[in-house]
């Protein structure tokens, strides 16, 4: 039985696969072509493959030059992947306008693709029409940690957003919330040992003042910024400190303090989702990951941040701080605050810091359970706890909350 050719196509179609450039280098210059049918082969010796049609020019150039480059292309450079599949009409030089180098063997590589092999040919073996080139890498790098660019059923893509299997929320504003609105400090106590008692990791002190609250250390956080304050918040029954990050070297002492008391420690980013600071906030997350953060906030701050800036930021920095969490700390502005909630969690953000009641202009930590509830995913805490919590910060204040759900009963 002999398959036709549109079927065989039309299946192999349904396999995503990543997307790479393959290059050589002759005499008259570089040359290049985008290819899927790539693939490791061996680790001891360094192997990989890559499947040529022996009609096409790349391949002739391979089989005389007897080196390859591979360039794994990331999710913003379909144009590239375009431009080598000869896609864009008009191109004359398909290296132009990206930064291409060469290393070992005379191949150019792509200096800010995902990963780059380069590769002397050590076999070729005959594949129906196609060539199986197996090169020995000589030369690797991970330019960019970043999420790859896909190719299935003969487009484009990335990967799919994934709703995280549970969330959890902190409250980091209640505490200067409930001072601006000058509310006595034993009612304060008594609304964060409620939140603090249904798991809700609270801010319970930062260099104004703190509360007096029992509980779990590990729901109980300090914002601190000089090493000597970290003494004084262990003793006050934080178990988590919370530094907003300026100077590296005064992060790094803060971090190394907060050791000597067995405390966990986020390290704050303000700012963190304007556009043009995007560059300085992923070296940011490069560096606190590398400091030993537990976790490392990115606090939307005074600048209102859109769905798809926070889109843009967290693909990136959820894959760089790995194996670092992150949490992140949003606004309620325009009405998008549930949508850049929602944009987070499909970005693979699993901690938020909000404030119960929405009452300094952030996400209501009571609103950010109601979204997870509505999409199926698991909360950290049961939120009718925080809804009583809600009701009773009302009564204190004689009015109603700026959130959005707390009456809407679980």
């Amino acid at each position: 039985m002999t398959i036709d050719h549109d079927t065989f196509r039309s299946v192999l179609a349904q396999w995503p696969s990543g997307v790479s450039v393959v290059t050589t280098a002759v005499p008259d210059g570089w040359h290049g072509m985008t290819a899927s049918s790539f693939s490791s082969v061996s680790l001891d010796p360094p192997l990989i493959l890559v499947c040529l049609n022996r009609r096409i020019h790349t391949h002739r150039l391979i089989e005389t030059s007897g080196v390859f480059a591979v360039s794994i292309l990331a999710k913003d450079q379909t144009m590239i992947g375009r431009r080598f599949a000869g896609q864009e009409a008009g191109v004359t030089d398909r290296f132009a306008g990206s930064p291409w180098q060469t290393r070992v063997t005379g191949a150019p590589v792509l200096t800010d693709a995902v990963g780059w092999m380069d590769c002397r040919v050590v076999h070729a073996h005959e594949g129906g029409d196609h060539t199986i080139f197996v090169g020995h890498v000589v030369a690797a790098s991970t330019e960019r940690v970043v999420a790859p660019l896909l190719f299935h059923s003969r487009a484009w893509g990335q990967l799919a957003d994934v709703l995280p299997e549970e969330v959890t929320v902190a409250d980091s504003g209640l505490l200067p919330a409930l001072r601006s609105h000058v509310v006595a400090e034993n009612a304060a106590a008594e609304l964060a040992t409620a939140l603090r008692a249904a798991g809700v990791r609270v801010r319970v002190r930062d260099p104004h003042g703190g509360l007096v609250t029992t509980g779990d250390p590990a729901t109980a956080a300090a914002l601190v910024d000089s090493p000597d304050e970290v003494a004084d918040a262990a003793l006050g029954g934080a178990g988590v400190l919370e530094v907003p990050v300026g100077e590296p070297t005064l992060a790094k002492r803060i971090l190394d303090e907060a050791r000597r008391y067995d405390m966990r420690v986020t390290c704050w980013l303000p700012d963190a989702f304007v556009p043009d600071r995007a560059s300085a906030v992923l070296a940011a997350v490069d560096a606190l990951a590398g400091l030993g953060c537990d976790e490392i906030g990115l606090d939307e701050g005074a600048h209102a941040a859109s769905p798809r800036q926070v889109r843009a930021l967290l693909q990136d920095a959820t894959v760089r701080s790995r194996p670092v969490p992150l949490r992140v700390r949003l606004r309620d502005r325009h009405g998008l605050g549930l949508v850049n909630a929602l944009t987070a969690m499909k970005s693979g953000v699993r901690h938020f810091d909000a404030t119960l009641g929405g009452l300094d202009g952030a996400l209501a930590c009571e609103d950010v359970l109601f979204l997870a509830d509505r999409l199926g995913v698991a909360c950290g805490s049961p939120r009718a706890a925080l809804v009583g919590a809600a009701a009773s910060l009302e009564q204190h204040l004689g009015g109603a909350l700026p959130g959005r759900t707390y009456r809407v009963l679980p």
